[in-house]
Order: C-alpha cells, then structure tokens, then sequence
C-alpha cells in the first residue's frame, strides 16, 4: 500500500492534533514535542504536523511506500524521467528510520518517495553513516510554500543528482 504524505508547518501543534483529529476522524499516530503524525485510513494519507513559526505551509510532500524496493523503483524511474534525484539513502528523521529519495518540483516543492522502516528517537536528519543535519523545521525551508496560493519559493528548486538526502533535508524536507 502507498499513501500521499503531507507535512505540515503549524505554529501549535496542540491546536492542529485538535483540528486534524476531528478533520479526520482519526487519532494521532505518533507524538513527539513540536511533532506529531497521522496515519489516516480514508483518504489515505500520512499527515505529519510539524511546529514552528511560519504556520499554514507545506514543510514537504510524499509518498510512503510498502517496502525499500518500491522506493528504489521510484528513484529509477524518476531518474529515468530526467528528473533529478537525491539517489536512495537509508536515514534516520523526523523519529524514524526510512529508505528514501528526494526530487524537488519546479516551484521548490520537496517530495520525497520513501519507506519508514522503524522508529527512533531523533528529529534531525541523518544519512546512514553521515554527519548530522537538520531538517523538517520550518527555518530550515528557504521560502515555505504559503498554503491556497500558487507561487512557492525557487530557493533550492533543484539537487544535483548523486547528492545526499541530508542536501535536500537541509533544504526543508525529511519526515
């Protein structure tokens, strides 16, 4: 099974896991401080609230997949597209372990095709066996893209294929 991700900025997350509760139907699936998700049956979709000042925006986009080799087939697909990618890394975000690719939308958009494949106990972005980089925060996101509008920041609109996740993390995405 795959679902549509959408990562939130909000400025309460109190407020949201309220909100998004009852927009739902659902209850939160995973809260930390400043964070929380939803696994949401109907429509099928990963909805992840994180805190900070410039609520209303998007943080990121994607899609979960079932497994690792989902998220390869993806990578190479996009990739064959000529769209270009962050390559497959396995990290650890936004308290979880995955396997991902990034790809940026003209607009600056992140979206990332990913596989959460445990839980953990950190926000900040790492690859596997890298340095520490942060990511998800809302400062981190050069221009956030305001929510029921259609222009989006360009900063960062596209990594060079081969670069690591935690570029593209750095960039305003990871969870």
């Amino acid at each position: 099974m795959s679902r549509v991700q959408l990562a939130l900025n909000v400025t309460d997350v109190e407020a949201a896991v309220e909100f998004y509760s009852k927009l739902f139907a659902t209850s939160v699936a995973k809260r930390k401080p400043g964070y929380a998700n939803f696994e949401i049956a109907e429509p099928p979709m990963k909805l992840v609230l994180i805190e900070g000042p410039e609520g209303g925006t998007i943080n990121h986009l994607g899609v979960e997949t079932a497994d690792a080799a989902d998220v390869l087939a993806a990578e190479a697909r996009l990739s064959n597209t000529g769209l270009e990618t962050t390559g497959v890394d396995d990290t650890v975000c936004c308290f979880a372990t995955k396997t991902e690719t990034w790809v940026t939308d003209p607009d600056g958009a992140m979206w990332e095709w990913y596989v959460k494949t445990g839980d953990a106990e950190q926000m900040s972005h790492q690859v596997v066996g890298a340095v520490d980089e942060t990511c998800c925060a809302p400062s981190a996101a050069p221009e956030p893209i305001k929510l029921g509008t259609v222009t989006a920041g360009t900063a960062g609109a596209s990594v060079a294929a081969g670069a690591s996740v935690a570029a593209g993390a750095a960039e305003g995405g990871c969870c």
